[in-house]
């Protein structure tokens, strides 16, 4: 059984849990328990909120790991399922971000320019120039001048659409910080994309 089968498959106790869109992946790294035992694991497929591993120890699900992914970073993570060698994780939020990261972002913004696909709520996609990206948000040019907090979901090229919010205006450029900051594997896999 796959690692994009249905939750509900995994635990039939448990009701389907609704989840992000997933890409396979191939990645190797480790998991450390909270008694800081560790062990081997194959990330499979990720998402803006969790991944599949592989794994050849067994797991309960509810427990809380660390995931680490070589060169890639570390995140907490919780067990959803656990079945044959096979688990989903959901990454859980180190810190809840605030208005004041905008002004002291954690990470700089890679210079890039591009295109994405940009959605205000409930209206159509229009394609838009992106000057920058970040895990935390990104520069672009708007064709429709957004309000300032306004929610717009935008679309990377072979990536789900993300939530997102204007920080800023300045003319036809606006700043948008993600709803839910990307994950390094993520970010990375993304620039991998763009470049």
């Amino acid at each position: 059984m796959g690692i994009g089968t249905n939750a509900a498959a995994m635990q039939d106790d448990q009701e389907p849990i609704g989840r992000h869109e997933r890409r396979a992946v191939s990645m190797r790294g480790f998991a450390q328990r909270a008694d800081e035992s560790s062990f081997d694991v194959q990330v499979l497929d990720l998402s803006y909120d969790g991944c599949g591993i592989g794994v050849t120890t067994d797991l309960q699900v509810g427990e809380i790991i660390r995931l680490s992914v070589l060169r890639r970073g570390v995140i907490t993570a919780r067990v959803c399922w656990f079945k044959d060698g096979k688990a989903g994780l959901v990454f859980l939020a180190e810190t809840d971000p605030s208005s004041d990261e905008v002004e002291n972002r954690d990470h700089d913004r890679e210079p890039f320019k591009g295109e994405a696909l940009v959605r205000r709520l409930g209206g159509h996609n229009y394609q838009v120039q992106i000057f920058d990206v970040s895990p935390e948000g990104c520069r672009i040019e708007v064709v429709e001048t957004p309000r300032m907090g306004e929610h717009l979901m935008i679309k990377f090229n072979g990536l789900e659409a993300m939530d997102s919010e204007v920080c800023w205006l300045e003319g036809k450029t606006a700043g948008l910080r993600y709803i839910s900051p990307m994950h390094p594997a993520v970010y990375d896999l993304l620039m991998q994309r763009l470049h």
